[in-house]
């Protein structure tokens, strides 16, 4: 037992570190697009700031991905290496072809298939579910107003400024927006790996009878995403820093921050929503402001068809994966 709960922990930290892997577009695709930054300092400064977002952020998200989504009772290992595999599988398939699907909703697709696979839809929590659920289309939308109206502010305020002098003082801005969406990532999205680790942890009495998640845990996931990050998934920023729209330094600024300020909240309330849909509504918010040509729809809707394949894929990849493990286990 001791073994394969080691074994499970090692994927876990896998498909932490494919999460900063994946989404480390999320993070930097609008400074890399807009030359404010080289892909090499901008991943550096991302997995800098992706790393010490634990020291700023509560564990509600944890706590949700460990106890909020299915009964603690029916998870065992074979249950949370199952979504493991589901996620790691999704994350995978999709960074092949470059497409900015969620790794928070692989991982919670994969943990709902081998829930449903070994106790059937009994035991799952649909508040918890119901809440993941709205926060796929609340998320995008809360970014693309939100970066609408950053940028309709930003155009009012600056009216009277020349774009050279708009251009100089948004490159450096940016800076600071592309750091506070890399604490914002940091801070949601490690907290999946932490509490899936946790509940591995407590449905095998590692953890005695109340649920927590341990000191060494939070650090070690965020110093793995962070290093996923660092690493960077290249395909995934081409698609998002220059297919959806053509950024410059101040529509940069406004996508990032609009994304930071919702993952800002949903972390708050212990909501774990995707980065990737966060920052993608909020580009193409910023793009379809000054006309909605500008946003090159046909890729957009191809990444919202991944979205929604996101769970089911996920979670049907975790199923044959709990039925392989009990029968050759």
């Amino acid at each position: 037992m001791l073994i394969l709960v080691i074994i499970t922990i090692v994927i876990a930290f896998l498909f932490d570190f494919l999460n900063g892997f994946h989404d480390a577009a999320n993070s930097i695709a609008t400074i890399v697009s807009t030359r404010v930054l080289k892909p090499q300092v901008a991943v550096l400064w991302a997995a800098f700031f992706n790393f010490i977002a634990f020291l700023f952020f509560g564990l509600k998200v944890a706590g949700t991905i460990g106890t909020g989504l299915i009964d603690p009772s029916i998870v065992n290992v074979e249950v949370v290496l199952a979504a493991l595999c589901g996620a790691v599988f999704w994350n995978i398939f999709t960074w092949y072809f470059g497409i900015p699907s969620s790794s928070s909703h692989a991982l919670i697709g994969g943990l709902l298939g081998a829930g449903i696979a070994k106790a059937g839809w009994g035991h799952l929590k649909w508040a918890g579910i119901i809440k993941v659920l709205s926060a796929i289309v609340i998320s995008p939308i809360l970014g693309m107003i939100f970066g609408l109206l950053l940028m309709f502010l930003i155009a009012r305020i600056f009216f009277n400024f020349t774009p050279s002098r708009i251009h100089h003082w948004f490159r450096k801005l940016q800076l600071l927006s592309a750091a506070f969406i890399s604490l914002g990532h940091g801070g949601n999205d490690a907290q999946k790996t932490m509490g899936i680790i946790a509940i591995l942890l407590f449905s095998t009495g590692y953890l005695g009878d109340k649920f927590y998640v341990p000191w060494w845990i939070v650090v070690s996931c965020n110093f793995v995403i962070a290093l996923g990050t660092f690493f960077g998934g290249w395909r995934i920023v081409k698609t998002m820093g220059m297919k959806i729209t053509k950024l410059k330094p101040v529509s940069g600024f406004c996508a990032e921050s609009a994304s930071a300020f919702t993952l800002f909240l949903a972390t708050f309330f212990g909501i774990p929503v995707s980065t990737t849909h966060t920052i993608t509504g909020a580009i193409l918010g910023v793009g379809s402001l000054n006309r909605s040509s500008a946003v090159r729809w046909g890729i957009a809707r191809n990444i919202v068809f991944a979205w929604i394949l996101t769970i089911p894929a996920a979670g049907l990849v975790a199923a044959l994966v709990w039925y392989s493990l009990i029968r050759f286990i």
